[in-house]
């Protein structure tokens, strides 16, 4: 059945058991923001690097083929969103994925673009 009035709701009892198990809005905010720094080509090309072997940033660039500087960009706003850390080895920064949940979620994103 089709609705045809703005404010028509057809089944009550659904939209009211729906509307009760909604997450709050701001964890809706924050799960469209953390999928919004999944947007973008050049952290994408990071993470898969990331999801093989943690790397330094020279490294990054080198497999991305981009500069150190834009890497060393991407990798702050991947920061910021706790998808990668990093650790110190005398002068060389080495970053890594955050935990097995980051590259679960590409592993399924990219599962459901091969089905279609």
């Amino acid at each position: 059945m089709e609705c045809n009035f703005e404010n028509t709701i057809i089944n009550e009892e659904v939209v009211s058991k729906v509307k009760k198990i909604m997450p709050e809005d701001e964890l809706i905010y924050d799960l469209a923001e953390f999928f919004k720094v999944f947007a973008d080509s050049t952290r994408m090309k990071i993470i898969y690097a990331l999801m093989e072997k943690e790397l330094c940033v020279c490294d990054i660039a080198a497999i991305v083929g981009t500069t150190q500087s834009a890497i060393s960009h991407q990798l702050r706003l991947l920061k910021q969103s706790k998808l990668v850390k990093y650790k110190k080895d005398g002068k060389v920064v080495y970053y890594s994925l955050d935990d097995e949940h980051i590259s679960e979620i590409v592993k399924k994103g990219r599962e459901h673009i091969e089905e279609l």
